[in-house]
């Protein structure tokens, strides 16, 4: 079963594993990307990436983590109390994404913690997977996420 989408940092607890998304793979959004931001042959070039390691086109790996940007703003960042990132650790590209893959998303929380200094909000780390139709994990990396904390009434 999953868990509802939480809305402020109260809601977050170690241990909760939230799964979202359904994200289908386009070629033309991935080549776009790629060409703009990570314009590599295995990522713009059919026929260069023919002949790579790879054996035909991949997604840039920041691509794919747009990708995932993306999923959480959809189904688990709560618009009301985000307060944005201080960023990932550990990011890694386990296998390669192609167009038609699809993808979704697994969090689990590590870690709640309050601010001493702000009281009014917190810091919440996960542990951040994407997994395709085969069920492989095809990025992995380590997020905080900044919350408020639910209104006083």
């Amino acid at each position: 079963m999953n868990l509802p989408r939480p809305q402020w940092f109260d809601d977050f607890a170690v241990g909760q594993v939230y799964e979202f998304g359904d994200e289908l793979v386009d070629e033309a959004e991935m080549l776009g990307f790629s060409r703009r931001f990570d314009p590599q042959a295995f990522h713009v070039d059919a026929e260069a990436a023919r002949h790579t390691i790879y054996g035909g086109l991949i997604a840039s790996g920041w691509h794919t983590g747009a990708l995932m940007m993306r999923m959480m703003v959809q189904h688990y960042i709560p618009a009301q109390s985000s307060m944005g990132s201080p960023g990932f650790d550990e990011l890694r590209w386990l296998q390669p994404v192609r167009a038609g893959d699809r993808l979704r998303a697994r969090l689990e929380i590590t870690a709640v913690r309050r601010s001493s200094s702000k009281p009014d909000r917190g810091v919440v780390s996960q542990v951040l997977e994407l997994i395709n139709q085969h069920g492989a994990v095809v990025m992995r990396c380590l997020g905080m996420g900044m919350y408020r904390c639910r209104p006083q009434t």
